[in-house]
């Protein structure tokens, strides 16, 4: 059984680019192994508790300032304002996420990839989620790629950092059209809802959580928790993985200047890279290794 987890950055400060620090992760001692089960069928059954923990933003490191220089949409024409736009590093994240204010709804879609497996046991994770980016809660859902036993598992599940995470226990299979998003709904109430319109049909749970600050929103690949000793999990070979329709508040996600967020290794090695926005709200992101 698998489990989600975040990663907590401190005093962040976009426009200026400052150093971020990199804060303690909430560790899980569950098990991280996956049944072997049949890609063709649901992993998990609906509400079955996972053993790999996702959450908040791991061991993040400022990677400097880019520079919009065009508006979206517009063929070469500088805009009147410069956009810029940090990126970071860490150690279980990549993607892109919004920062520096108070948002109340995340959501995005994308075409499940396929998992291209060996014999060793690996996981990689893409969802939309608010909070978890510099604070130690998530509201998240979405759905994981993972190997085990030689063979690619598909599944979706939400979680309410640093509670437990849950499967929805439908169907998912690679080239599947997804769809998920978070809303608070107010006084800590929360509804998550997943879509899958290749096998025709939409899950949602309504969930709440004290306190959460609502102090991001992102569309997120992970590498989710925990080895036994609470590291992050090896990330599965996910090819590459294509994220559209990003929306933040019900707006295009790079209308807020978003930090983009590159997966690496403890040595800073990219584990995985991701592309510029398109459109402001729709980009790729491509495996390069596990850990």
């Amino acid at each position: 059984m698998l489990r989600r987890m975040c990663i907590s950055l401190a005093a962040l400060a976009i426009a200026a680019a400052p150093a971020l620090t990199a804060l303690a992760v909430a560790t899980s001692s569950a098990n991280a192994s996956v049944a072997s089960t049949a890609a063709s069928t649901a992993a998990y059954h609906s509400g079955q508790r996972l053993a790999v923990k996702h959450g908040f933003i791991h061991s993040v490191r400022n990677g400097g300032v880019a520079v919009q220089l065009a508006k979206p949409g517009t063929k070469g024409v500088h805009s009147d304002t410069l956009q810029l736009n940090a990126t970071a590093t860490s150690t279980n994240w990549s993607g892109y996420a919004a920062t520096g204010s108070t948002y109340t709804s995340v959501s995005a879609s994308w075409v499940q990839p396929t998992g291209s497996c060996t014999s060793a046991t690996r996981y990689s994770s893409f969802w939309v989620g608010l909070d978890g980016y510099n604070s130690n809660s998530v509201e998240q859902d979405g759905t994981d790629t993972d190997c085990s036993s030689g063979r690619p598992v598909y599944y979706g599940w939400y979680e309410m950092y640093p509670n437990p995470s849950f499967s929805f226990g439908n169907t998912v299979k690679a080239g599947d059209h997804i769809s998920a998003s978070v809303t608070f709904s107010g006084t800590s109430s929360y509804k998550l809802v997943l879509s899958d319109s290749t096998q025709g049909w939409s899950v949602s749970t309504t969930k709440t959580l004290s306190g959460a600050p609502r102090s991001s929103a992102e569309v997120i690949i992970e590498a989710p928790c925990c080895t036994n000793s609470g590291g992050i999990l090896p990330l599965a070979n996910f090819g590459t993985v294509n994220l559209s329709s990003s929306l933040v508040n019900g707006s295009a996600i790079g209308s807020f200047s978003p930090v983009g967020i590159t997966m690496v290794n403890n040595s800073g090695a990219d584990k995985d890279t991701i592309s510029a926005l398109s459109g402001n709200e729709n980009f790729s992101a491509t495996w390069v290794r596990a850990s």
